[in-house]
């Protein structure tokens, strides 16, 4: 099959999920073809069965913002009929769902029918979407494409809620694939981030204001009067410089390293003890699963689709949004004991193996056939 994949090329999760599906799909046989602005973070190489094409927005002083949605219909328009695409699979409902839409019926014009299905990720969903400058594109959107699906059970249920969507909505969750994730790592040097008696406590995210990130430094000030501990923070975003002056301010700064964006994540868990995620929201928890993977318990919020990965009690524990004090003591319980913290690191990785990408992809193959279908 030859499957035309549109997604953002960024660290969030769209993006990775999308990269990592593709890749995937590829080593089934199907052949690939990312379209977006900039070759995606996770797509290191390109094969016989893996292609990258590139949304080029040319300048033009009469648009005061640049027509990407207009650039990305026509690029699917040209990509489909020069390499003979049979399906598109967009990510994020806008902009991709709509231009992937105005693509259809442009080649609808030439004769060519061709599936859409649409990945809802969550923010295009809870946040922009549901903007009321996007609601009636986004409710366009979905409604018009043959098959809808969504990373949780739910997001699914807020598209419901907050849309009115005619359209059946298949729950596939995110994965991993268990082969790339190994302890046997020889440059796994844990020496270099911590003392041998500290604790090592991880967060990776975008550093939005919906992760909630003074929340992670006030549960690891609470964490490090107990227990000697250091905390990794990686990834970039507008947050990072207020979560800067609190550890200043907590004076835990020579305690918090920042790392920015990196490719190394699993080479970053591979000596994580703990992962916190105490969202205000998430849609899935792709960051959460990829600790879990690793062997990393997680201390996280209970909203969204993060209680379908973290099972309270046993791959760790879910709290309500913002109560720091009890996510501090949970993360203190995990690790002021060495038998209890490796229980739940055992636990942790068996939990995340049930999303393993082997248990998915298949799915999403089921998914097209279905899109075949009813195109």
């Amino acid at each position: 099959m030859k499957i035309a994949i549109v997604c953002y090329p960024t660290f969030g999760g769209s993006g990775v999920v999308a990269t990592e599906l593709g890749i995937a799909l590829a080593n089934r046989g199907h052949e690939v073809h990312f379209i977006t602005y900039r070759q995606p973070v996770r797509l290191a190489l390109l094969s016989g069965n893996i292609h990258f094409h590139e949304v080029h927005v040319p300048e033009y002083p009469l648009f005061h913002y640049q027509p990407y949605e207009l650039a990305l219909s026509s690029k699917l328009v040209d990509t489909v009929k020069l390499y003979g695409i049979e399906l598109l699979h967009v990510h994020y409902a806008i902009p991709h769902a709509y231009a992937g839409f105005m693509a259809k019926k442009m080649l609808q014009e030439e004769g060519i029918s061709i599936p859409m299905v649409t990945t809802l990720h969550g923010t295009d969903i809870t946040l922009v979407g549901n903007h009321p400058f996007y609601k009636p594109a986004v409710t366009f959107s979905i409604n018009n494409s043959d098959v809808v699906t969504s990373v949780s059970q739910s997001l699914k249920d807020d598209t419901l809620r907050l849309f009115n969507i005619r359209k059946e909505i298949h729950v596939v969750p995110n994965f991993i694939d268990k082969r790339k994730y190994s302890q046997d790592f020889t440059d796994c040097q844990r020496d270099m981030m911590a003392n041998e008696d500290e604790r090592i406590i991880t967060h990776i995210s975008n550093f939005r204001k919906v992760k909630r990130i003074p929340d992670i430094i006030q549960i690891f000030y609470r964490v490090q009067q107990k227990l000697p501990s250091k905390l990794i923070m990686v990834g970039e975003g507008p947050e990072r410089t207020e979560a800067e002056q609190l550890c200043r301010t907590l004076g835990i700064e020579n305690k918090v390293l920042f790392l920015g964006n990196s490719n190394e994540i699993d080479r970053i868990l591979c000596f994580s003890d703990l992962f916190l995620l105490p969202s205000k929201t998430e849609s899935f928890g792709l960051a959460a699963l990829e600790a879990m993977i690793n062997s990393v318990p997680v201390i996280s919020s209970n909203t969204g689709g993060i209680p379908e990965i973290n099972t309270n009690g046993v791959s760790g524990f879910l709290s309500d949004v913002g109560d720091v004090e009890e996510m501090a003591a949970n993360a203190i319980h995990i690790l002021e004991d060495d038998t209890r913290l490796e229980k739940f690191k055992k636990n942790a990785k068996e939990e995340a193996l049930k999303f393993d990408i082997a248990n998915i992809v298949p799915v999403y193959e089921e998914i097209y056939q279905k899109a075949f279908s009813l195109a």
